[in-house]
């Protein structure tokens, strides 16, 4: 069995060629990846509907937009929260209710009392369902080149235009990616 670098807290940026339209101009924060598998949410799919009309406690923690996202085409019918806790890569001992999983990016347990999480909190998503990938999958789509991996940033979490976030995530970057960023929506138009 060959080994797996682990792509934990990286971004996976959906390439132009990628076919499969859950993740057209997708980007995916993975939350775990090793030999066993991968798991990831979409950053850029907010949905209509409103935190608060599934997880009330949680509204007013939410950041701009205020919505669900839809984390990836696998269980729609269960919530992740993905939340951003200032300093939290500086080592310090991590809230209750917070899991770190990259730096300052960690998983929310949202049965927990969201009283618990804050004052500590800087930034919070509420996500329905996730993606995910048996073991070798993904490794085999990066090989076939459906995805750019890149590093995440804490803003990436909560990015208040998250239609514009493939774009933003491409431009930053100091290869060749940057021109990706440019790419049309639709080629056939250009």
């Amino acid at each position: 069995m060959t080994e797996v670098s682990s792509l934990t807290g990286r971004l996976l940026v959906a390439t132009p060629a990628l076919a499969d339209p859950n993740f057209d101009r997708a980007v995916v924060l993975l939350l775990d990846h090793d030999e066993e598998g991968s798991l990831g949410v979409v950053l850029n799919r907010p949905t209509p509907v409103d935190v608060g009309d599934i997880l009330e406690g949680w509204a007013d923690l939410a950041g701009e937009p205020g919505v669900v996202f839809q984390g990836g085409p696998v269980q729609l019918d269960s919530a992740l929260g993905v939340a951003v806790i200032p300093g939290g890569a500086a080592g310090e001992r991590a809230p209750l209710g917070w899991r770190r999983v990259h730096g300052a990016i960690g998983l929310v347990d949202l049965e927990a009392p969201p009283e618990l999480l804050a004052s500590a909190l800087g930034s919070l998503r509420i996500f329905a369902g996730y993606a995910g990938w048996g073991p070798g999958q993904l490794e085999d789509e990066l090989v076939e080149g459906a995805w750019y991996v890149v590093e995440s940033e804490p803003g990436d979490v909560s990015s208040p235009s998250p239609e514009r976030l493939w774009r933003e995530v491409l431009r930053r970057q100091r290869s060749e990616l940057a021109m990706v960023a440019t790419y049309p929506d639709d080629p056939s138009l250009n």
